[in-house]
């Protein structure tokens, strides 16, 4: 989200509904918890005024809310219900959770869907496992910077060379700030190696007894559409297993992409959409919107 918005005194027409689609987008990033006012204006670099106007007409179309108690802004009602409509023709949690079931219930570990957004991959689904032990490093709604966390890094991974180091690059402070164990020149490790072994590891990057495996899902041009995941305890990850979670994986992919591909003559429009709001933003920075 280190894209901004340039600030000119009309907001009339198209760029204002350029300028509150993107608030629209930026309140969605901050999930459950809600965005304050103040962090939606830094985020966006719009003024506060302007800020709270375009919100404001969110708030009445349905699309945003903010909680009384926080103040913190929120997606609203009218979000779900054009999001629930929308995941029907553009919906691949819809095409995954299947899979999702079958890697859960075979594995007894927690399996992920997770997609791109941005330089970031946000989680869509947590299928719960059974077995006694679970890790609760990820959950439905969680965003990471692109490349943290396996399902994430498998993204990554999956794209040209130009796009990694493009997403590297706007995440570095973040990487920096955040993730001690993953700086730049460890991402590009990381991505080199799931390209070698056709699959991402995260040996407790994050937390350092929770690992997992993650397998990239296509498209029919080889572009990567999600992420498959399975996380579980340092113990239940020895190399013999990582092979076995990586075939079931790579299974269950396999049928995603098979579904995905009989999508095709809407697969031109759900591919964009993962990079709609970073396209937004550098049509506002050139002048165009």
């Amino acid at each position: 989200m280190e894209q901004r918005l340039t600030k000119t005194k009309n907001l009339n027409g198209a760029q204002s509904v350029d300028r509150a689609l993107t608030l629209l987008s930026l309140v969605s990033y901050f999930g459950d918890s809600g965005a304050a006012l103040s962090e939606i204006v830094e985020q966006s670099g719009l003024n506060k005024p302007t800020t709270r106007r375009l919100l404001l007409a969110l708030i009445r179309s349905g699309l945003v809310e903010q909680d009384s108690l926080t103040r913190r802004y929120q997606l609203g009602e009218e979000a779900y219900v054009l999001g629930t409509l929308a995941s029907r023709r553009y919906g691949l949690l819809q095409l995954a959770r299947d899979s999702l079931a079958i890697l859960s219930a075979k594995t007894q570990d927690t399996s992920f869907l997770s997609i791109q957004r941005d330089s970031y991959s946000v989680c869509l689904h947590r299928e719960e496992g059974t077995y006694e032990i679970r890790t609760h490093a990820l959950q439905a709604g969680y965003r990471h910077p692109l490349g943290v966390g396996a399902g994430s890094l498998a993204i990554l991974s999956a794209l040209p060379d130009e796009a990694v180091d493009e997403i590297i690059r706007t995440n570095e402070p973040t990487l920096l700030a955040e993730y001690p164990n993953l700086h730049p020149a460890q991402m590009w490790e990381d991505v080199k190696t799931t390209r070698q072994t056709g699959f991402a590891l995260n040996p407790g990057r994050i937390l350092a007894n929770s690992w997992a495996i993650g397998y990239a899902i296509r498209y029919p041009d080889g572009s990567p559409a999600g992420a498959l995941s399975i996380a579980a305890i340092d113990s239940r990850m020895q190399p013999q297993r990582q092979l076995e979670l990586a075939a079931l994986m790579r299974t269950e992919a396999r049928k995603i992409e098979t579904r995905l591909a009989q999508l095709q003559p809407v697969n031109g429009r759900l591919k964009r959409l993962g990079g709609s709001t970073l396209k937004m933003h550098r049509r506002l920075e050139a002048g165009e919107a």
